[in-house]
C-alpha cells in the first residue's frame, strides 16, 4: 500500500492537469489528456503529463486501468479508499467497487506464501446495463 501523497512543488503545469483531471468524468490516456491541455492553450510537455499522472498514482489520487491495447487510462478517483473497477467492454464506462472478499483472499494468499508489502489491482470486463440493452 501507499504511504500517503508526496510533497512536491506546485507548478503552473501541474496545477493544469489537476484542474483538467478534476474535470473529466471519463478515463482518458496521457496522450488524450496532453491533448485536452493543448486545446486549452496550456503550455505542458507530454512528459510532465506523464510525470504528473506517475505520481498521482503513486499517491493513490488517480485511478488507473490497463486495458489489452497496453496504454494506461487514468481518471480522477472518486472513492478515497482501496477499490476495483467494473469496466464495460464497449463503452469504457467503469464503476468503482469495495469487494471486501477479494481483500481477504489477496491476504490469506500471500500470508500462505509468506509474501509481505503485497498490493493488487482487479479489473472485471464485461457488458453494462445499458450496452446490454443496446
Amino acid at each position: 500500500m501507499n504511504a500517503g501523497p508526496v510533497k512536491s512543488r506546485s507548478t503552473r503545469q501541474k496545477t493544469a492537469v489537476n484542474r483538467a483531471l478534476d474535470e473529466l468524468t471519463d478515463f482518458v490516456s496521457a496522450q488524450e489528456l496532453f491533448a485536452v491541455l493543448k486545446e486549452r492553450g496550456e503550455q505542458v510537455s507530454l512528459a510532465t503529463v506523464y510525470r504528473v499522472l506517475q505520481q498521482q498514482q503513486q499517491d493513490g489520487l488517480v485511478d488507473v486501468l490497463n486495458p489489452d491495447d497496453g496504454e494506461s487510462l487514468f481518471r480522477r478517483c472518486e472513492a478515497q479508499t482501496h477499490h476495483h473497477h467494473l469496466v464495460c467492454r464497449r463503452c469504457g464506462r467503469a464503476v468503482e467497487i469495495e469487494a471486501p472478499a477479494v481483500e481477504q483472499w489477496a491476504a490469506r494468499t500471500a500470508a500462505d506464501h509468506e509474501f509481505t508489502e503485497v498490493e493488487h489491482t482487479v479489473e472485471i470486463y464485461g457488458i453494462c446495463p445499458d450496452c446490454s440493452r443496446s
